[in-house]
């Protein structure tokens, strides 16, 4: 799914709500999970699951284009943890 069609799917569950105010729920939504992991917190969604960041290490990479080896800064990256509801719903047999 992408952005637009979340956007379509909760425009046609909330007929009520305007085009507009849909867009600007969901860029909010977005925008605190985003401004909280760059802040260092943590952002869990029950039965949903867990954003947070991991730090990776430096590290030396190589360029794929020319073989040469290059140093890799250390760096945090997000990180989803899915939480026990969304397992069970991913695992019916």
């Amino acid at each position: 799914m992408i952005r637009s069609e979340l956007l379509q799917a909760l425009a046609k569950q909330n007929p009520e709500l305007r085009t507009e105010d849909v867009e600007r729920a969901v860029d909010t939504f977005f925008d605190e999970i985003a401004e909280r992991l760059a802040d260092g917190g943590r952002v869990e969604l029950r039965g949903f699951g867990a954003f947070s960041t991991r730090e990776r290490d430096a590290r030396r990479g190589r360029n794929p284009r020319t073989g040469e080896t290059v140093q890799v800064p250390e760096k945090r990256v997000p990180y989803f943890k899915p939480g026990k509801e969304m397992r069970a719903r991913l695992n019916v047999s």
